[in-house]
């Protein structure tokens, strides 16, 4: 398999597929309460990956814990020394989200994050916590 190959997981069917459709749906909240800095790539990817895959479960109310996860990343973010990984090694993973807007707003918001811009991120990150809401 060559590098330029993408990740057949986020090609195969945006439908049924996420990098986390084996683990289990406590592993998953849990992943979404407490998010990981280390790792490569993006750790707001993680979060969305485990959103999505819970979202596909028919699981409900995991928005709030999504959105908190994605706060407490975006704050540790914009401090002035922060070592968090800001490459993007899944620029298609939008195509998961279940609402296209959403899908658009997500794209957007790693952009903005690939390219340390955390004042315009935060907007996006509002206006994701409004289409998200509550659930």
């Amino acid at each position: 398999m060559n590098g330029s190959s993408p990740d057949p997981v986020l090609v195969a069917d945006p439908a049924n597929c996420t990098r986390h459709a084996n683990v289990s749906t406590r592993e998953l909240l849990r992943m979404l309460r407490v998010p990981r800095f280390d790792g490569e790539g993006l750790p707001e990817s993680g979060l969305w990956h485990a959103w999505i895959e819970i979202q596909r479960r028919g699981e409900g109310g995991c928005g709030p814990a999504f959105l908190n996860g994605l706060r407490l990343l975006h704050r540790q973010r914009s401090f002035a020394r922060s070592e968090m990984a800001a490459d993007d090694p899944y620029p298609d993973e939008h195509r998961l989200a279940p609402d296209p807007y959403v899908g658009e707003l997500w794209k957007s918001y790693k952009r903005c994050l690939c390219a340390n811009r955390n004042g315009p991120a935060s907007q996006l990150l509002r206006e994701l916590e409004k289409q998200i809401g509550p659930e």
